[in-house]
Protein backbone atom coordinates (compact mmCIF):
# COMPACT_ATOMS: atom_id res chain seq x y z
CA UNK A 1 0.00 0.00 0.00
CA UNK A 2 1.68 3.59 -0.84
CA UNK A 3 1.54 6.63 1.24
CA UNK A 4 -1.56 7.99 -0.28
CA UNK A 5 -3.39 4.95 0.54
CA UNK A 6 -2.16 4.53 4.08
CA UNK A 7 -3.28 7.91 4.69
CA UNK A 8 -6.88 7.63 3.43
CA UNK A 9 -7.13 4.23 5.46
CA UNK A 10 -6.11 5.34 8.80
CA UNK A 11 -8.11 8.57 8.34
CA UNK A 12 -11.05 6.95 7.16
CA UNK A 13 -11.02 2.78 7.69
CA UNK A 14 -12.64 2.77 3.98
CA UNK A 15 -10.39 0.06 1.43
CA UNK A 16 -8.79 1.86 -1.25
CA UNK A 17 -8.91 -0.74 -3.80
CA UNK A 18 -7.09 -0.94 -7.41
CA UNK A 19 -9.88 -1.94 -10.49
CA UNK A 20 -9.06 -5.50 -10.14
CA UNK A 21 -9.91 -5.50 -6.82
CA UNK A 22 -12.80 -3.36 -7.44
CA UNK A 23 -13.85 -5.93 -9.47
CA UNK A 24 -13.58 -8.65 -7.16
CA UNK A 25 -15.62 -6.61 -4.29
CA UNK A 26 -18.46 -5.98 -7.17
CA UNK A 27 -18.48 -9.90 -7.52
CA UNK A 28 -19.59 -9.92 -3.47
CA UNK A 29 -21.58 -7.55 -3.17
CA UNK A 30 -20.23 -4.07 -2.66
CA UNK A 31 -20.88 -0.77 -4.52
CA UNK A 32 -18.15 1.11 -4.74
CA UNK A 33 -18.25 5.67 -5.29
CA UNK A 34 -15.12 7.65 -5.67
CA UNK A 35 -13.84 10.46 -4.03
CA UNK A 36 -11.25 12.94 -4.26
CA UNK A 37 -9.81 15.49 -1.31
CA UNK A 38 -7.18 16.52 0.55
CA UNK A 39 -5.10 14.57 2.55
CA UNK A 40 -1.62 16.63 2.31
CA UNK A 41 -0.33 19.72 1.32
CA UNK A 42 -1.74 23.03 1.88
CA UNK A 43 -5.82 21.95 2.04
CA UNK A 44 -4.82 19.16 4.33
CA UNK A 45 -7.22 20.98 6.86
CA UNK A 46 -10.17 20.54 4.79
CA UNK A 47 -9.95 17.19 3.99
CA UNK A 48 -9.37 16.69 7.69
CA UNK A 49 -12.90 17.85 7.85
CA UNK A 50 -14.16 15.79 4.65
CA UNK A 51 -13.07 12.84 5.92
CA UNK A 52 -15.08 12.79 9.28
CA UNK A 53 -17.83 13.56 6.99
CA UNK A 54 -17.13 11.26 4.81
CA UNK A 55 -16.83 8.10 7.47
CA UNK A 56 -19.91 9.33 9.19
CA UNK A 57 -21.57 8.78 6.41
CA UNK A 58 -20.67 5.48 4.80
CA UNK A 59 -21.05 4.02 8.24
CA UNK A 60 -24.87 5.40 8.46
CA UNK A 61 -25.60 3.99 4.60
CA UNK A 62 -23.92 0.51 5.94
CA UNK A 63 -25.60 0.58 9.33
CA UNK A 64 -28.94 0.48 7.32
CA UNK A 65 -27.89 -2.16 4.83
CA UNK A 66 -26.01 -0.48 2.17
CA UNK A 67 -27.01 0.38 -1.34
CA UNK A 68 -29.59 -1.85 -2.41
CA UNK A 69 -28.14 -4.59 0.24
CA UNK A 70 -24.67 -4.24 -1.05
CA UNK A 71 -21.87 -2.66 1.23
CA UNK A 72 -20.69 0.88 0.25
CA UNK A 73 -17.26 1.48 0.00
CA UNK A 74 -15.28 4.42 -0.90
CA UNK A 75 -12.25 4.77 -2.83
CA UNK A 76 -10.52 7.53 -1.49
CA UNK A 77 -7.87 9.38 -3.76
CA UNK A 78 -5.71 12.31 -2.15
CA UNK A 79 -5.05 15.49 -4.57
CA UNK A 80 -2.04 16.23 -2.67
CA UNK A 81 -3.52 20.13 -3.17
CA UNK A 82 -2.31 20.14 -6.37
CA UNK A 83 -4.38 20.80 -9.61
CA UNK A 84 -1.99 18.32 -11.52
CA UNK A 85 -2.13 15.63 -8.81
CA UNK A 86 -5.59 16.28 -8.41
CA UNK A 87 -6.23 15.64 -11.95
CA UNK A 88 -4.72 12.20 -11.59
CA UNK A 89 -6.75 11.10 -9.01
CA UNK A 90 -9.76 11.85 -11.27
CA UNK A 91 -8.14 9.58 -13.37
CA UNK A 92 -7.72 6.72 -11.54
CA UNK A 93 -11.46 6.50 -10.38
CA UNK A 94 -12.29 6.91 -13.95
CA UNK A 95 -10.18 3.55 -14.44
CA UNK A 96 -11.68 1.88 -11.82
CA UNK A 97 -15.13 2.23 -12.84
CA UNK A 98 -16.63 4.19 -10.48
CA UNK A 99 -20.57 5.20 -11.14
CA UNK A 100 -19.89 9.22 -9.69
CA UNK A 101 -16.76 10.90 -8.32
CA UNK A 102 -17.35 13.10 -5.27
CA UNK A 103 -15.19 16.38 -5.77
CA UNK A 104 -13.27 18.26 -3.03
CA UNK A 105 -12.78 21.33 -1.61
CA UNK A 106 -9.99 24.02 -3.74
CA UNK A 107 -12.50 25.81 -6.84
CA UNK A 108 -9.16 26.10 -8.99
CA UNK A 109 -8.62 22.16 -8.23
CA UNK A 110 -12.10 21.00 -8.63
CA UNK A 111 -13.06 23.43 -11.85
CA UNK A 112 -10.21 20.99 -13.70
CA UNK A 113 -11.12 17.86 -12.27
CA UNK A 114 -14.98 18.43 -12.79
CA UNK A 115 -14.29 19.36 -16.59
CA UNK A 116 -11.78 16.52 -17.07
CA UNK A 117 -14.53 14.05 -15.56
CA UNK A 118 -17.19 15.52 -17.57
CA UNK A 119 -15.36 14.98 -20.97
CA UNK A 120 -15.26 11.29 -19.30
CA UNK A 121 -18.88 11.28 -19.24
CA UNK A 122 -18.43 10.43 -15.33
CA UNK A 123 -20.63 12.02 -12.96
CA UNK A 124 -19.13 14.76 -11.00
CA UNK A 125 -20.77 15.57 -7.56
CA UNK A 126 -19.53 18.77 -6.06
CA UNK A 127 -20.30 19.19 -2.09
CA UNK A 128 -17.62 22.01 -0.83
CA UNK A 129 -15.88 23.84 -4.10
CA UNK A 130 -17.95 27.24 -5.10
CA UNK A 131 -16.46 28.60 -7.98
CA UNK A 132 -19.58 30.20 -9.96
CA UNK A 133 -18.10 29.09 -12.99
CA UNK A 134 -17.92 25.08 -11.61
CA UNK A 135 -21.66 25.13 -12.80
CA UNK A 136 -21.72 28.55 -14.41
CA UNK A 137 -22.39 27.52 -17.37
CA UNK A 138 -21.45 24.16 -16.26
CA UNK A 139 -21.91 20.82 -17.88
CA UNK A 140 -24.53 17.67 -17.74
CA UNK A 141 -22.00 15.46 -16.05
CA UNK A 142 -21.62 17.93 -13.43
CA UNK A 143 -23.84 18.43 -10.01
CA UNK A 144 -22.72 20.79 -6.71
CA UNK A 145 -24.91 20.45 -3.28
CA UNK A 146 -23.13 23.15 -1.90
CA UNK A 147 -23.73 26.73 -2.33
CA UNK A 148 -22.12 28.70 -5.48
CA UNK A 149 -19.35 31.62 -4.07
CA UNK A 150 -22.09 34.40 -5.09
CA UNK A 151 -23.98 33.29 -2.14
CA UNK A 152 -21.00 33.74 0.04
CA UNK A 153 -20.92 37.38 -1.02
CA UNK A 154 -24.33 38.19 -0.48
CA UNK A 155 -24.93 37.00 2.96
CA UNK A 156 -22.70 39.30 3.68
CA UNK A 157 -23.24 42.03 1.76
CA UNK A 158 -27.06 41.66 3.29
CA UNK A 159 -25.66 42.42 6.55
CA UNK A 160 -24.18 45.14 5.42
CA UNK A 161 -27.39 46.56 3.82
CA UNK A 162 -29.07 46.18 7.29
CA UNK A 163 -26.48 47.82 9.49
CA UNK A 164 -26.77 50.86 6.99
CA UNK A 165 -22.89 50.39 6.17
CA UNK A 166 -22.06 52.99 3.53
CA UNK A 167 -18.26 52.12 2.85
CA UNK A 168 -16.41 49.15 2.76
CA UNK A 169 -12.57 47.80 2.02
CA UNK A 170 -11.94 44.35 0.09
CA UNK A 171 -8.89 42.20 0.35
CA UNK A 172 -8.89 39.36 -1.07
CA UNK A 173 -7.03 36.46 -2.21
CA UNK A 174 -6.55 35.60 -6.24
CA UNK A 175 -7.65 31.82 -6.20
CA UNK A 176 -10.58 30.47 -8.05
CA UNK A 177 -12.16 31.14 -5.09
CA UNK A 178 -12.11 33.92 -3.48
CA UNK A 179 -11.96 35.80 -7.55
CA UNK A 180 -15.24 34.47 -7.68
CA UNK A 181 -16.51 35.54 -4.21
CA UNK A 182 -14.73 39.42 -5.31
CA UNK A 183 -16.86 39.37 -8.06
CA UNK A 184 -20.02 38.92 -6.98
CA UNK A 185 -19.20 41.21 -3.62
CA UNK A 186 -18.70 44.16 -6.59
CA UNK A 187 -21.85 43.68 -7.86
CA UNK A 188 -23.79 43.69 -4.31
CA UNK A 189 -21.49 47.03 -3.37
CA UNK A 190 -23.18 48.57 -6.50
CA UNK A 191 -26.90 47.04 -6.31
CA UNK A 192 -26.64 48.34 -2.21
CA UNK A 193 -25.39 51.56 -2.49
CA UNK A 194 -22.22 50.68 -1.08
CA UNK A 195 -18.74 52.30 -1.91
CA UNK A 196 -15.41 49.86 -2.21
CA UNK A 197 -12.98 52.26 -0.56
CA UNK A 198 -10.39 49.99 -1.38
CA UNK A 199 -10.51 46.92 -3.43
CA UNK A 200 -7.44 44.68 -3.28
CA UNK A 201 -6.19 41.28 -3.92
CA UNK A 202 -2.98 39.62 -3.03
CA UNK A 203 -1.03 36.23 -4.64
CA UNK A 204 -0.16 33.09 -2.60
CA UNK A 205 2.50 33.10 -0.32
CA UNK A 206 1.86 37.09 0.66
CA UNK A 207 2.60 36.98 4.17
CA UNK A 208 2.93 41.08 5.36
CA UNK A 209 -0.42 42.11 4.46
CA UNK A 210 0.49 45.68 6.64
CA UNK A 211 1.06 48.14 4.03
CA UNK A 212 -2.48 47.51 2.75
CA UNK A 213 -3.94 47.27 6.32
CA UNK A 214 -2.02 50.47 6.88
CA UNK A 215 -3.99 52.08 3.76
CA UNK A 216 -7.49 50.60 4.72
CA UNK A 217 -6.84 52.29 8.61
CA UNK A 218 -6.77 55.58 6.71
CA UNK A 219 -9.76 55.01 4.53
CA UNK A 220 -12.12 53.95 8.37
CA UNK A 221 -14.30 51.78 6.51
CA UNK A 222 -17.63 50.50 8.16
CA UNK A 223 -16.22 47.01 7.13
CA UNK A 224 -13.50 45.54 5.92
CA UNK A 225 -14.06 42.49 4.05
CA UNK A 226 -11.54 39.67 3.28
CA UNK A 227 -11.65 36.26 1.71
CA UNK A 228 -8.36 33.94 2.35
CA UNK A 229 -7.19 30.16 3.17
CA UNK A 230 -6.45 28.70 6.25
CA UNK A 231 -2.75 29.94 6.21
CA UNK A 232 -3.69 33.66 5.72
CA UNK A 233 -6.94 34.51 7.59
CA UNK A 234 -5.20 34.55 11.17
CA UNK A 235 -2.74 36.53 9.88
CA UNK A 236 -4.75 38.97 8.26
CA UNK A 237 -6.66 39.38 11.36
CA UNK A 238 -3.85 39.65 13.55
CA UNK A 239 -2.02 41.78 11.41
CA UNK A 240 -5.46 44.48 11.05
CA UNK A 241 -5.48 44.41 15.11
CA UNK A 242 -1.62 44.95 15.53
CA UNK A 243 -1.65 48.13 12.96
CA UNK A 244 -4.95 49.38 14.45
CA UNK A 245 -7.73 48.98 11.75
CA UNK A 246 -11.16 49.28 13.37
CA UNK A 247 -14.20 49.13 11.51
CA UNK A 248 -17.80 48.30 12.47
CA UNK A 249 -17.10 44.58 11.34
CA UNK A 250 -14.78 42.64 10.04
CA UNK A 251 -15.98 39.66 7.59
CA UNK A 252 -14.61 36.75 5.75
CA UNK A 253 -15.97 35.37 3.25
CA UNK A 254 -15.55 31.70 4.77
CA UNK A 255 -12.74 29.13 3.83
CA UNK A 256 -10.26 29.88 6.56
CA UNK A 257 -12.11 32.63 8.78
CA UNK A 258 -15.24 29.39 8.94
CA UNK A 259 -12.68 27.03 10.24
CA UNK A 260 -12.75 25.93 13.93
CA UNK A 261 -8.58 26.31 14.37
CA UNK A 262 -9.56 30.53 12.94
CA UNK A 263 -10.59 30.48 16.94
CA UNK A 264 -8.03 28.60 18.20
CA UNK A 265 -5.00 30.19 16.50
CA UNK A 266 -6.22 33.59 16.09
CA UNK A 267 -7.28 34.07 20.06
CA UNK A 268 -8.28 37.28 20.47
CA UNK A 269 -7.67 38.81 16.85
CA UNK A 270 -10.61 36.53 16.03
CA UNK A 271 -12.99 37.82 18.71
CA UNK A 272 -15.92 39.34 16.48
CA UNK A 273 -15.26 38.35 13.03
CA UNK A 274 -18.02 37.38 11.19
CA UNK A 275 -18.09 34.57 8.53
CA UNK A 276 -20.03 33.57 5.62
CA UNK A 277 -21.03 29.53 6.68
CA UNK A 278 -22.83 27.03 4.25
CA UNK A 279 -23.99 25.25 7.84
CA UNK A 280 -24.36 25.66 11.33
CA UNK A 281 -25.56 22.88 13.86
CA UNK A 282 -28.40 25.07 14.83
CA UNK A 283 -30.01 25.14 11.44
CA UNK A 284 -33.20 23.37 11.67
CA UNK A 285 -33.04 20.10 9.65
CA UNK A 286 -33.78 16.95 10.97
CA UNK A 287 -31.02 14.58 12.35
CA UNK A 288 -28.60 17.85 12.42
CA UNK A 289 -27.80 17.37 16.48
CA UNK A 290 -27.33 13.63 15.84
CA UNK A 291 -24.95 14.77 12.64
CA UNK A 292 -22.88 16.90 14.62
CA UNK A 293 -22.23 14.91 17.30
CA UNK A 294 -21.39 12.16 14.84
CA UNK A 295 -18.77 14.55 13.55
CA UNK A 296 -17.08 15.52 16.79
CA UNK A 297 -16.70 12.16 17.52
CA UNK A 298 -15.29 11.19 13.55
CA UNK A 299 -12.86 14.67 14.40
CA UNK A 300 -11.95 12.90 17.78
CA UNK A 301 -13.70 15.94 19.54
CA UNK A 302 -13.34 18.63 17.87
CA UNK A 303 -15.76 21.25 16.27
CA UNK A 304 -16.74 20.07 12.63
CA UNK A 305 -16.85 23.31 9.62
CA UNK A 306 -19.36 23.32 7.33
CA UNK A 307 -16.89 21.39 5.10
CA UNK A 308 -17.59 17.94 6.96
CA UNK A 309 -21.64 18.51 6.93
CA UNK A 310 -20.93 18.76 3.07
CA UNK A 311 -18.89 15.69 2.43
CA UNK A 312 -21.38 13.57 4.22
CA UNK A 313 -24.09 14.94 2.43
CA UNK A 314 -22.37 14.22 -0.98
CA UNK A 315 -21.65 10.60 0.01
CA UNK A 316 -25.71 9.94 0.96
CA UNK A 317 -26.42 12.04 -2.19
CA UNK A 318 -24.21 9.99 -4.31
CA UNK A 319 -25.53 6.83 -2.74
CA UNK A 320 -29.01 7.94 -3.25
CA UNK A 321 -28.44 8.41 -7.00
CA UNK A 322 -26.38 4.89 -7.60
CA UNK A 323 -29.54 2.95 -6.08
CA UNK A 324 -32.32 4.65 -7.72
CA UNK A 325 -30.13 3.66 -10.91
CA UNK A 326 -29.71 0.09 -9.63
CA UNK A 327 -26.58 0.41 -10.82
CA UNK A 328 -22.57 1.74 -11.41
CA UNK A 329 -23.93 2.33 -15.02
CA UNK A 330 -22.54 6.32 -15.32
CA UNK A 331 -25.54 7.58 -17.69
CA UNK A 332 -28.16 6.08 -15.46
CA UNK A 333 -26.37 7.54 -12.32
CA UNK A 334 -26.05 10.58 -14.11
CA UNK A 335 -29.96 10.37 -14.85
CA UNK A 336 -30.75 9.83 -10.88
CA UNK A 337 -28.40 12.84 -10.24
CA UNK A 338 -30.47 14.83 -11.96
CA UNK A 339 -33.86 13.47 -10.10
CA UNK A 340 -32.73 13.93 -7.14
CA UNK A 341 -34.79 15.12 -4.15
CA UNK A 342 -32.98 14.52 -0.98
CA UNK A 343 -33.54 15.56 2.77
CA UNK A 344 -30.45 15.69 4.70
CA UNK A 345 -28.85 16.99 7.83
CA UNK A 346 -27.08 19.31 5.93
CA UNK A 347 -30.04 20.77 4.15
CA UNK A 348 -32.38 19.93 0.79
CA UNK A 349 -31.01 18.75 -2.33
CA UNK A 350 -32.01 19.32 -5.93
CA UNK A 351 -30.66 20.40 -8.93
CA UNK A 352 -31.86 22.96 -10.59
CA UNK A 353 -30.81 24.77 -13.91
CA UNK A 354 -31.36 28.44 -12.77
CA UNK A 355 -29.96 32.24 -13.07
CA UNK A 356 -26.83 30.73 -15.45
CA UNK A 357 -26.04 27.95 -13.21
CA UNK A 358 -26.07 24.02 -14.14
CA UNK A 359 -27.39 21.41 -11.97
CA UNK A 360 -27.12 23.74 -9.27
CA UNK A 361 -28.43 23.11 -5.50
CA UNK A 362 -30.58 26.42 -4.65
CA UNK A 363 -29.08 26.26 -1.15
CA UNK A 364 -29.44 29.27 1.52
CA UNK A 365 -26.23 29.99 3.06
CA UNK A 366 -25.86 31.53 6.39
CA UNK A 367 -23.75 34.03 8.43
CA UNK A 368 -21.86 33.46 11.74
CA UNK A 369 -19.65 35.58 14.37
CA UNK A 370 -16.96 34.68 16.75
CA UNK A 371 -18.54 35.61 20.35
CA UNK A 372 -17.35 34.15 23.61
CA UNK A 373 -14.42 31.72 21.52
CA UNK A 374 -17.30 30.13 19.67
CA UNK A 375 -19.07 30.22 16.42
CA UNK A 376 -22.60 31.80 16.58
CA UNK A 377 -25.43 32.10 14.26
CA UNK A 378 -26.32 35.73 13.82
CA UNK A 379 -27.76 36.00 9.88
CA UNK A 380 -30.32 35.12 9.06
CA UNK A 381 -32.35 36.29 11.71
CA UNK A 382 -34.92 33.58 11.60
CA UNK A 383 -31.92 31.00 12.27
CA UNK A 384 -29.58 33.33 14.70
CA UNK A 385 -29.36 32.28 18.06
CA UNK A 386 -27.61 35.99 18.71
CA UNK A 387 -27.65 39.60 16.98
CA UNK A 388 -24.34 40.54 15.39
CA UNK A 389 -22.13 42.30 17.24
CA UNK A 390 -20.26 45.72 16.02
CA UNK A 391 -16.84 46.75 16.98
CA UNK A 392 -17.78 50.38 17.15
Amino acid sequence: MNTRQALATLALGLSLLSTAQAQTFAKTGTVKIGAITALTGRFAEFGRQQMAGFQVAVDEINAKGGVNGQKLELQVEDNASDVNKGLAAAERLVNADVGVVICEYSSSLVKAQAQYLARQKVPALVVTSSGDDITKPGSEYVFRLNQPASEYAQVLFNIFRDNKFKTVAMFTGTGAFEKSVADAARRFAKEYNITLVEDQSYDKGLTDFRPVLNRIKAKNPDAVFMVSYAEDSVALMRQAREVGVKPKLFVGGAAGFALPTFISDGGSAANNVVSATAWVKELNYPGIAKLNTDLVKALKGTEPSYHAAQAYAGVLVAADAVARAGSSDREKVKAALKATDLKTAFGPVIFKDYDGFKNQNPILMVAEQVQGGKFVPIYPKTDASKPVKLER
